[in-house]
């Protein structure tokens, strides 16, 4: 099959871009003719290196499908129908990959496909909670309620990963200046000094021989440092992507002192948050612990969903499930007991959920808060070695005379 991207006109004269699939360009004229669409151009779709690069720069963001959720759920719900929803995000969106999937997508619903059904050919863009939230929402009749839970749900998923990642940027900062500062000193000053140091013939101290040593082999086989490192993560990620790799490593994470509660904090977040709104939305419980699952990156977390599920499906409380579990905190589990026993389960789970946002953040202010002064300690362990090394050797030569 060849893919064909066209632009076209509707009975209404309104424009139409989208590709569509076909063996031939014949036959993909006739799929586009039986849609009775009038094709003003039609060319093979790009593939290549070059369109892997433009596609880099036109990805469909996470931020993307945040605005594309708000602004359809405020035009649906302004009285508007989701075909003139998608009609006016076509011409609204400026990325070429978002319009291409909004044109697809409005052509599925104008063809009598549901909006549930037109996005699961989307996975990569739209989560299976999105899917599953917007398929209540329609099996419901409340698609419009449903978007606008999903968008305020979205926005609060993007805050919350600004603030978590925001909080690393000033720390990498300066991690990066500080391995750029002593690469350049290591591989253009020290072997200058070193030659000074020869001419004089001054005896050198071992942190001066230690550095220069450092020094000579950054120089001459820094391609063998940098082809390693770049090996060491390759082989490290592929491992990772292992079973035994991802279950050691996420042991690994869990077991750190602040690093490991930040990670369980985060956990728990999405956790909470997507079986609120699934289970608030009217899904199954099972369905929703399922989907929550798949939202959850650590393999331990996962595991423990999936038993969790198992035992829901035998008649189990869910609130006690998550009390027997040592990953899950008490008052997960005496939260969810509550508000199974009152009927109001999405509602604990919402308030579980701002509740761990909050101890993520303050387990992101502890870890940056230990982060800053480890890096100065660092800092100034490496800069006092370095001009150690360096005044060292014009001591020992000042003292000759």
């Amino acid at each position: 099959m060849q893919r064909f991207s066209y632009r076209a006109k509707d009975k209404k004269g309104q424009s139409r871009t989208g590709v569509v699939e076909a063996r031939d360009q014949k036959e993909a004229v006739s799929l586009l003719r039986e849609k009775n669409l009038f094709i003003i151009h039609m060319g093979r779709a790009t593939s290549g290196s070059l369109s892997g690069f433009s596609n880099y720069f036109n990805r469909i963001s996470f931020n993307d499908i945040v605005n594309l959720t708000r602004q359809l759920s405020t035009m649906i719900t302004a009285g508007l129908t989701l075909s003139e929803a998608l009609s006016i995000l076509r011409m609204q969106v400026k990325n070429p990959s978002l319009v291409l999937v909004i044109s697809q997508i409005q052509e599925d619903v104008q063809g009598g496909k549901s909006f549930s059904d037109s996005i699961e050919k989307y996975p990569q863009h739209f989560s299976p909670i999105y899917r599953a939230l917007v398929r209540a929402g329609e099996a419901s009749g409340k698609l419009d309620e449903v978007l606008e839970r999903l968008s305020e749900n979205l926005e609060k998923a993007r805050e919350f990963r600004s603030k978590t990642r925001g909080a690393f940027i000033y720390p990498t900062i300066i991690l990066v200046g500080m391995v750029i500062v002593m690469f350049i000193m290591m591989t253009f000053v020290v072997p200058r000094l070193t030659t000074i140091y020869q001419d004089f013939g001054v005896e050198l101290p071992t942190p001066t021989v230690i550095l220069i040593a450092i020094s000579t082999f950054l120089s001459n086989f820094w391609y063998l440092v940098i082809g390693g490192i770049i090996l060491l993560i390759v082989l490290f990620r592929r491992w990772k992507k292992t079973p035994v790799g991802q279950r050691v490593w996420d042991k690994f994470l869990l077991g750190l002192p602040i690093l490991g509660n930040l990670i369980k904090e985060a956990t728990l977040v999405e956790v909470t948050r997507t079986l609120s709104i699934l289970v608030g939305a009217g899904i199954p419980i099972l369905e929703a612990i399922s989907i929550s699952r798949g939202a959850v990156a650590n393999v331990h977390y996962q595991d423990s969903l999936a038993e969790i599920e198992i035992k829901v499906e035998k008649g189990f409380s869910l609130g006690n499930l998550f009390s027997d579990n040592p990953l899950f905190p008490p008052i997960l589990g005496m939260m969810v007991v509550v508000g199974e026993q009152t009927g109001k389960l999405d509602d604990s789970l919402f308030k579980l959920s701002r509740y761990f946002e909050s101890e993520t953040e303050n387990a992101v202010k502890a870890l940056t808060t230990l982060m800053e002064p480890l890096i100065m300690v660092i800092l100034g362990v490496g800069v006092g070695f370095l001009v150690l090394a360096v005044l060292m050797p014009i001591y020992s030569l000042t003292s000759q005379f």
